[in-house]
């Protein structure tokens, strides 16, 4: 078993700026414009921390990573059986779980995401469960067992929290996406194992829109797919491909304050950004182990004012993270403008 998780896992950068189109709405005119800002806001490498190992801070396969309210950082920390959290800038703080399968144990923690109301959700992936944790990793409670009915998982891989506090889990090998309230009632599911709209292969990761909506990391069909937030169909885009807006293993999906969706593409090593209807906005990294670049670009997370991303370089087991710099100021040519970022 150990050895075909790792197979999944595995499975699965220089650019550190990322240009991104603006529309204005005139206010007075109630028309709207396109317009370039004389200097484009860019997310510009900033910083990074981590390489492989098993003590404080190092990491085996960084698989997800998390931002919480105060601005702590939460990495789940794959084959180390573990969740570690950071400052915001990557200062060690603290760190619980070890293999096992009692509660806050874990075998091979997945994805995680970190709830306004302080609750650290983690997909526990091959124990084919949920647990669920304080700040500081107390444990606080679970669901889920291995099998296809309701509220049971194999192989969980992504974990996301509505605003209504009601938890979405990436099934991955029923492929589908259940949702649970908080602590972990059956609320719903939707998908079934095929290439139409609205099936899986493998969903990856799971991201809750401000709104509502669920975007879906369709990991083998090389797709991201929306729904409403019982799982209503809305729409997708991506193909197979390194172009814009092609994927190669979409493993992770976070939604931006403005509505922007930020894809880690794993496989072509970057990371791509879109409005919430999917058209291409801007892209960043290629394969390498510098600065800006990722050795499969696993994890990505959005911070809540979308000043920083943070990126899991998986296989360069580290986290990298990035910075919104010149964040832009309309033109006065343009008169009374509001700017939307996405």
């Amino acid at each position: 078993m150990g050895g075909q998780s790792r197979q999944l896992g595995d499975h699965y950068g220089k650019g550190c700026g990322m240009k991104r189109r603006v529309v204005f709405i005139v206010l007075a005119a109630a028309a709207i414009i396109a317009a370039a800002w004389a200097s484009p806001p860019r997310y510009e490498y900033e910083g990074q921390w981590g390489d492989m190992g098993t003590g404080d801070g190092q990491f085996d396969f960084p698989f997800a990573v998390g931002v919480a309210a105060n601005g702590n950082v939460y990495v789940s920390d794959y084959y180390n059986n573990r969740v570690q959290y950071f400052t915001a800038t990557g200062t060690y703080l603290g760190k619980w779980g070890k293999a096992g399968s009692r509660n806050g144990d874990f075998r091979r923690p997945a994805g995680l995401e970190v709830a306004t109301a302080g609750i650290v959700y983690v997909a526990d992936q091959l124990n084919h469960r949920v647990q669920y944790f304080t700040l500081t990793g107390g444990f606080q409670g679970k669901w889920g067992r291995f099998g296809t009915g309701d509220g049971e998982f194999d192989a969980p891989r992504g974990v996301a929290v509505a605003a209504s506090g009601n938890v979405y889990v990436a099934d991955t090998g029923n492929h589908r996406i259940q949702y649970f309230t908080a602590s972990g009632s059956f609320l719903g599911k939707w998908g079934a194992k095929g290439s139409r709209s609205g099936d899986f292969d493998g969903p990856a990761a799971v991201g809750v829109a401000s709104g509502g909506n669920v975007y879906v990391a369709d990991y083998y069909n090389h797709r991201v797919q929306y729904f409403t937030s019982s799982g209503s169909y809305l729409g997708q885009w991506g193909w197979y491909g390194s172009g814009n807006g092609q994927f190669n293993g979409p493993a992770d999906v976070a939604l931006g304050p403005r509505g922007g969706v930020f894809v880690a593409d794993r496989h072509n090593h970057r990371v791509q950004c879109f409005t919430s209807s999917g058209s291409f906005l801007d892209k960043w990294g290629f394969f390498g182990r510098g600065n800006g670049e990722f050795d499969g670009a696993g994890a990505v997370a959005v911070t809540a004012n979308g000043g920083r991303t943070y990126v899991g370089d998986v296989n360069n087991c580290r986290v990298q993270y990035f910075s919104l710099t010149n964040p832009a100021v309309a033109p006065t040519s343009l008169g009374r403008v509001k700017a939307l970022f996405w």
